[in-house]
């Protein structure tokens, strides 16, 4: 039984980690493994930590960047464990594994994890749409790698009724599919590009309104339809489109 759930390890430091983690998938039923600027892979220590999950390490794709890994996803949790100086959508494990599989039906979905000692940036978190954490000892809070990708494959496999895989029962309809990852960055560097020629945004504003503006949009699972909205809008509004009209008149 495999489930279509896509484990993005970004620039995992460890390759021991990277066997690990493969091994963890496994066991759970998972894939589909995707690496993101690994240190140390392919690699010995990596195999012999698979213990048995050789395949799936064989057949682990390397990007790049993130938004290679999760270009075509519909639906991106990252898991962390850091607190943020900007609030992100955050949610358990439990209720995590009930999103994932309601969102299955719309399109694919990634879990992406961050490098081992400093987890997620705050540039890799904006390309998600919720932020899972796992719940565990404030005084010892810290996880393996492998132990989070674990827990989390472990919470998506209880989460199928009876065995029998994900249940798509429940999803949200929708008239169009979900934007895909690759297309939501296409809208915020658009958007970006407007409100930086209408004077909103400048090089005196701080990251954090960037983010603040991605994450308004993500609680909205924009489809398809609406980004060629949005987008049309923002061409229609931009001073630099008007301007040369004018011109032309």
């Amino acid at each position: 039984m495999s489930f279509a759930v896509r484990i993005v390890l970004v620039e995992p430091s460890h390759p021991g980690n990277i066997g690990a983690s493969a091994r963890a998938m496994k066991t759970m039923g998972f894939d589909q493994l995707v690496l993101v600027a690994p240190k140390d892979f392919p690699s010995a220590e990596a195999t012999a930590r698979a213990s048995g999950a050789d395949a799936l390490l064989r057949q682990a794709r390397i990007v790049e960047s993130l938004n290679d890994a999760i270009a075509d996803c519909a639906f991106v949790v990252g898991a962390s464990a850091r607190s943020r100086s900007l609030a992100w959508p955050t949610i358990g494990p439990r209720v995590y594994a009930e999103t994932v599989k309601a969102q299955l039906a719309q399109g694919n979905v990634a879990l992406v994890f961050g490098p081992e000692q400093s987890g997620l940036t705050n540039e890799d978190m904006a390309r998600c749409h919720q932020l899972v954490q796992i719940p565990a000892n404030p005084e010892y809070s810290s996880l393996n790698l492998a132990m989070a990708v674990q827990v989390l494959c472990y919470e998506l496999r209880m989460a199928q009724p009876g065995g029998d895989g994900l249940s798509h029962d429940g999803a949200e309809t929708r008239d169009a599919p979900l934007a895909t990852a690759d297309e939501l960055n296409g809208f915020h560097e658009h958007m970006e590009s407007v409100l930086t020629a209408a004077g909103f945004i400048n090089e005196d504003h701080p990251k954090l309104l960037k983010l603040r503006l991605r994450r308004i949009f993500h609680r909205s699972r924009l489809d398809q339809t609406e980004i060629n909205i949005l987008r049309g809008m923002l061409k229609a509004l931009d001073p630099r489109v008007i301007g040369s009209q004018q011109d032309k008149e």
